[in-house]
């Protein structure tokens, strides 16, 4: 620690104390003195004042994905895309998005191949039937549906490449939870999405477990196993909350032990978590 030397000035008088205002220019009134020496310590830098640190902000679909991976095993990711705000808990990595591609699939070929679209849309959607799909992939292109894609706000394109003989190309496409989302949210307000949206809404009973158990749900979900076996389940949905708002959604569920139906179950732990949260997420206009 630095330390400084300095002079105290005392004056010498009947009373040991120092004087009050003396004029050290009179001669005759300024007393008598002697020089004392007083070691002065530096005093400690300003911190300013003590304030709380703030508590961190909470992700409730961080909570959630935990909890229901750490109850099955295996991993969750589950995604809100909203106007002003994203968010996004657990598994966000980039999976085979399997039939949740129709969707966009279907919009391009209602703007490009109207005929295609209204004779094979409603099983493609209603029922994830893969024949109606692939006929609705015969009569657009690939850059139809990356168009949609891009149109709906999500920075990816559709797979083209054969990459595992016994399952179509497309649904193969990379897709993360946070992306199939910014999907659910976009589709609301881009041209020729409306009949595809609708038809989400009255899909196959069997198909509607997951998210599709929500409040208004318009939900696509898709499922298929890895190289290894092991079951995926994706869904994108808009949902409602109390107060009519639409809630883009997007999920991935990979369980530990491979098998659909505990992947099934699993998406709808996530949704039943879900349910008291709607009112606090962030909603979509579109």
């Amino acid at each position: 620690m630095r330390r400084r030397i300095v002079s105290s000035v005392c004056a010498v008088a009947v009373l040991s104390a120092c004087a009050p205002a003396e004029n050290p220019d009179d001669p005759f009134t300024r007393p008598v003195v002697t020089s004392t020496t007083t070691t002065m310590v530096d005093p400690a830098p300003a911190t300013g004042p003590v304030t709380d640190s703030p508590e961190p902000e909470v992700n409730p679909l961080q909570a959630l994905a935990d909890s229901v991976a750490n109850t099955y095993g295996g991993s969750v990711g589950v995604a809100v895309a909203g106007d002003d705000v994203s968010l996004v808990g657990g598994d966000d990595g980039a999976y085979p998005v399997w039939s949740t591609i129709k969707v966009p699939i279907a919009i391009a070929a209602a703007r490009t191949a109207p005929v295609e679209a209204e004779i094979f849309t409603p099983a493609a959607i209603q029922s994830s039937d893969n024949m109606a799909a692939e006929s609705l992939w015969n009569a657009v292109s690939p850059g139809d549906v990356n168009q949609v894609l891009a149109d709906a706000g999500v920075a990816a394109a559709v797979n083209t490449e054969k990459t595992r003989q016994e399952f179509s190309v497309f649904g193969q496409t990379l897709l993360t939870a946070s992306q199939e989302a910014q999907l659910a949210s976009g589709i609301g307000c881009i041209a020729g999405a409306l009949p595809v949206v609708e038809l989400m809404g009255a899909i196959n009973p069997d198909q509607a477990y997951g998210l599709g158990q929500l409040p208004g749900a318009r939900l696509k979900g898709g499922w298929g196993p890895s190289p290894s076996g092991g079951y995926h389940v994706r869904q994108l949905a808009r949902v409602t909350n109390s107060r009519g708002e639409i809630i883009a959604l997007g999920l991935t569920v990979i369980p530990a032990s491979g098998d659909y139906a505990t992947a099934q179950t699993m998406a709808t732990a996530v949704a039943e978590g879900l349910r008291p949260l709607l009112d606090d997420l962030p909603t979509t206009t579109c």
